[in-house]
């Protein structure tokens, strides 16, 4: 009984530990199944996952086309400075007041000292060609008078074309402004002038010394002056008729006459009278001062002529404008770009660059973008981070030389060919935002069309075009996905406007823009033609 007892008890722990067995190589081959992979399901672990539709919403915003380009940041209306040297009989050299890069040049400033003389900025078109002075007519005269009167002085009527005192007046009140020496017609000029003086002043002294001599004839011709004349002229008569009363009394032998009343006596009182009376006579008729007078007119004439060889020294002698110390600009104030001299230099040709005060950029855009831009057009550029507001000057067409060449003109400003030259001025900038511009090359916005507010947008990749050549989306809702057709509007920066559709569409609705390569294998063949004219979509929107 024992024995069957325990050959019952050693077979129940057999059966158990074959069980324990079973269970632990059940286990193990589970866990070495996850760790040993099949090629087949390697393959199949390692490709891809089956993709789905490409969806986007529908958008509410604003389309606004604009055109980019790239400009170049400058100064307006770049000029070359020259001087005239030929005048200055030697080297022209520099000996100061030279302006630095991003000077400002305003009328009537010093730009250059040669040879210690100022070359003074003024307000003109007309380039310096000769020096002005004393009865020079012409254009450039009229220029100087209106330049002067600009800065604030008077050269005269700017309608006057002759260089006369006035315009000389004027041009020594725009030394005295700058602070230098006006200058002159040199020292053989000057002892004209003097010459001439002292020659007017000799022909005075002799006119004063010939009417003196006239007035001293007169007198010696009169001998007595008439008032001693008339007293003779009195005493004679009153002795006449004196004797002619006394004489005319009885004879009175008791009383003997005082007076000789003899005829010779009486004839020889009216002869005194006579006598007196034709000295008198004598006084009112004028002295012959023939010669003198004659000598009179003679030096009257040469103090006439020295007079006027004065004028002509004087006129000579005014303050001329010399063709070496000016420089005429278009426009003032200018700002000075580069400066090609240094104190102690020569000048040789160009000595200065300026350009206008004001920033612009020049940039080059097609035909088409050209055709969408006119003067006027606001644009923006973005400088240190914030937008400034930019406008469109002037478009410059080519011209037919440039246009038949095929290459540019003499004007660089003119390109040729399919290319046209946009400027555009630029708005308020601070200091360091000009600075930050100077030199640089900036990419600049500019809207050309835009809708008016939000619209409902979808980007261009949703569009697909119908057998008719109708505009499409495809729209997913609720896991279905349906064609709808759709009426486009502006299309700019990747969206086009939905104006209209057959479905409803509002913003939020999930359009495809693009499916999967398996998609496009198992798709039906109208899918597969909805999907290729894409590339067309823009051009028709």
């Amino acid at each position: 009984m024992s024995r069957i007892s325990t050959h019952v008890s050693g077979g129940r722990r057999t059966i158990a530990v074959m069980a324990v067995v079973a269970v632990l190589c059940l286990t193990l081959g589970i866990l070495l199944s996850r760790l040993i992979i099949s090629p087949g399901q390697a393959a199949a672990n390692a490709a891809p996952p089956s993709a789905g539709p490409i969806t986007v919403p529908v958008e509410s915003r604003v389309i606004g086309n604009e055109v980019v380009l790239r400009g170049d940041v400058g100064y307006d209306d770049a000029v070359d400075l020259t001087i005239e040297t030929g005048d200055l009989g030697g080297a022209a050299v520099v000996t100061g007041q030279v302006k630095e890069v991003g000077a400002t040049v305003d009328p009537a400033t010093v730009v250059l000292e040669v040879v210690g003389r100022p070359v003074i900025a003024l307000p003109g078109d007309l380039p310096t060609y000769r020096t002005l002075r004393s009865g020079v007519s012409g254009p450039d005269v009229q220029q100087l008078k209106t330049a002067l009167r600009a800065v604030g002085l008077d050269g005269g009527d700017p309608g006057g074309a002759t260089y006369d005192a006035a315009a000389a007046a004027g041009v020594r009140a725009l030394y005295q402004k700058v602070g230098y020496e006006p200058p002159t017609g040199g020292e053989e000029v000057q002892e004209g002038v003097k010459a001439a003086q002292e020659a007017v002043t000799a022909a005075q002294s002799e006119v004063r010394t010939a009417e003196s001599a006239v007035g001293a004839a007169a007198r010696a011709s009169a001998g007595s002056s008439v008032t001693e004349l008339d007293g003779q002229v009195r005493v004679a008569e009153a002795r006449v008729a004196y004797l002619t009363e006394q004489c005319a009394q009885p004879f009175d032998p008791d009383s003997p006459a005082l007076i000789d009343c003899t005829p010779p006596a009486r004839v020889e009182a009216d002869a005194q009278l006579a006598t007196a009376r034709a000295a008198r006579a004598a006084a009112d008729v004028p002295p012959d001062t023939t010669a003198e007078r004659e000598a009179v007119r003679a030096a009257r004439d040469r103090l006439t002529a020295a007079r006027l060889a004065l004028t002509e020294a004087q006129s000579t002698a005014l303050t001329p404008l010399p063709a070496t110390e000016v420089v005429y600009l278009p426009s003032l104030p200018r700002r000075v770009d580069a400066v090609s001299v240094e104190r102690g230099g020569v000048v040789q040709s160009k000595f200065m660059s300026v350009s206008g005060a004001t920033v612009q950029i020049t940039a080059s855009a097609s035909r088409a973008d050209a055709d969408l831009m006119s003067p006027g057009t606001a644009g923006v550029i973005s400088v240190d981070g914030t937008d400034v507001p930019v406008a469109v000057a002037e478009v410059t067409e080519p011209d037919a030389a440039a246009a038949a060449g095929g290459g540019e003109s003499g004007d660089a400003k003119k390109p040729a060919g399919d290319r046209r030259t946009v400027v555009f001025t630029v708005g308020p900038l601070t200091a360091e935002q000009l600075a930050s511009l100077q030199g640089s090359n900036v990419r600049v916005r500019v809207p050309v069309s835009s809708t008016d507010g939000e619209v409902l947008a979808v980007p261009l990749a949703a569009l697909t075009a119908g057998p008719g050549g109708e505009s499409r989306v495809e729209l997913v809702k609720d896991g279905a996905s349906s064609l709808v057709e759709v009426t486009t509007g502006l299309a700019a920066s990747g969206f086009v406007e939905i104006t209209g559709s057959k479905q409803p569409l509002e913003a939020g609705d999930l359009v495809v823009v693009g499916i999967s390569p398996k998609d496009e294998e198992v798709g039906t063949d109208e899918e597969t033609e909805d999907a290729e004219p894409d590339a067309g979509t823009e051009e028709d929107a």
